[in-house]
């Protein structure tokens, strides 16, 4: 039934295409992605369908499907058949060109008090000056060295609780991080679930490694325990992947009883919980991990991107047993091999220093002046946690997610639409906007307001044609 909607949506578009055949196929399905007629992962009909349908033959179906590759748009499998490409929906949205106010990438604002560029410049200085540079510059033992692990422990014990430095390892970036947990707890075409709307990161992964993800309804306090009880008995899933603080991108942080719930249907299914952290010590006083609600179903993934800085590439994960250790180190080396020696380095002399608490905390109150900002200028209707560093705008009916960050792009304003994060259903009229990229303050203030006279624009009929 789906297909046969598919192909009078198709035939509708080709009739009012004037140029070849086989570019109007593609064009129609372009537009079927991006209107969200159809998603990625999603198996198209076949070629002989596709040409029943539209009344043309097989040869130009065939040359459709080779450009529709070459575009990015589709995948072919042999004995599968053929599969809208994860992430498919982002190629059309995006432009060569680039946007004058980038406000894409969750990175946290760069500290001016103390100044991040001084800081690095003398820590760096005293790191070439005191250690050897072959140490430095050669590969490291997987997983971090003793000392690295100790302060590691510190560092994520205010959210977990206390661990032994053996259960925890030093990771290159949180997403090499989730590559290796799904790796070791899903095999290809088995199902991870997730929530509905949820970080593109994880979508990567599991397309990567032929995972295939649910998504689970949830509410202000994350997923609905009910609705989750219902996807484990429907697809016996392998594990649940979850941001409980600050989610990505819808701004939700999930409530200690709703962890409590969310544990007891992990427990009761046996599942393992991938359980991504980015945000929580941005909060003063973070709620406890799920991790620290139970050691034994967790693998917890704490990043330093987010809380100091991406170029560290430093991720700390809580394991929870020895054995899942040992296959999870054996994953990342495979994945990265190690870390990298000079910001391995200078990461720890960070944690020595307290130099890392100090930019936590101006990160921390940079944001919050940021938040506080963005409410006065969009309004309180908006996905927004005072303490963190994206802002899940609400669009008005007339504008939908990737029309509108298609004219923001045009106005000279980067943003993200909901198609990139949304697993299953339709995508919600909302895009994400991340307020730590611009250095300027007066500069944020002048990009949220035009976002608000974008908000307010109604685009006009043959907006798609001009942009």
């Amino acid at each position: 039934m789906k297909n046969k909607k598919l192909l009078e949506k198709w035939n509708e578009y080709v009739g009012l295409y004037n140029g070849p055949m086989y570019l109007a196929i593609v064009e129609a399905l372009a537009a079927s992605i991006r209107n969200g007629i159809i998603h990625g992962g999603e198996r198209l009909p076949t070629q002989r369908e596709i040409a029943s349908a539209l009344e043309t033959n097989l040869t130009t179906v065939t040359r459709a499907f080779r450009e529709a590759h070459r575009r990015g748009l589709i995948n072919a499998t042999v004995g599968r058949g053929t599969f809208v490409r994860m992430g498919a929906e982002v190629s059309h949205w995006r432009s060569p060109k680039a946007a004058i106010v980038d406000m894409t990438m969750n990175l946290p604002p760069i500290p001016q008090n103390p100044p991040l560029q001084r800081i690095m410049q003398s820590d760096l200085a005293a790191l070439l000056k005191k250690q050897n540079i072959s140490n430095l510059m050669s590969y490291r033992v997987t997983g971090g060295t003793l000392e690295e692990r100790q302060h590691a422990v510190r560092w994520i014990e205010p959210v977990i609780g206390s661990r032994r430095p053996d259960d925890v390892l030093v990771v290159p970036g949180a997403q090499t991080a989730l590559a290796a947990a799904m790796s070791i707890l899903a095999s290809p075409g088995d199902i991870i679930l997730t929530d509905r709307i949820t970080y593109s990161g994880i979508r990567t992964v599991a397309d990567q490694l032929g995972i295939i993800l649910v998504g689970v309804d949830g509410d202000e306090n994350g997923f609905l325990p009910e609705q989750l009880e219902i996807a484990c008995r429907q697809y016996q899933p392998k594990a649940l992947y979850c941001i409980p603080a600050i989610q990505n991108p819808t701004t939700v942080t999930m409530s200690l009883e709703r962890r409590k719930d969310i544990l007891k249907i992990v427990h009761d299914n046996r599942l393992y919980v991938v359980e991504d952290d980015p945000y929580s010590l941005l909060h003063d006083n973070p709620i406890p991990a799920l991790a620290a609600l139970d050691h034994g179903r967790v693998i917890y993934i704490s990043t330093l991107a987010k809380v100091l800085s991406p170029g560290l590439r430093t991720a700390y994960v809580a394991l929870p047993n020895a054995e899942m250790t040992r296959r999870f180190a054996v994953a990342v080396r495979a994945f990265s091999l190690t870390n990298a020696g000079l910001l391995s380095a200078l990461t720890l002399r960070w944690m020595q220093t307290g130099q890392s608490k100090e930019i936590l905390g101006s990160i921390k109150q940079e944001l919050r002046l940021r938040q506080s900002i963005a409410r006065n200028i969009l309004g309180d209707s908006h996905g927004m946690d005072p303490n963190g560093p994206h802002v899940w705008l609400k669009l008005p009916e007339w504008w939908s997610s990737v029309d509108f960050v298609s004219y923001a792009r045009h106005r000279g304003i980067a943003l993200v639409p909901s198609n990139v994060f949304t697993v299953d259903g339709d995508f919600p009229q909302r895009a994400r906007i991340s307020l730590g990229s611009i250095l300027d303050i007066s500069n944020l203030e002048n990009s949220l307001h035009d976002i608000v006279t974008i908000l307010s624009h109604k685009r006009a009929t043959d907006f798609l044609s001009i942009v």
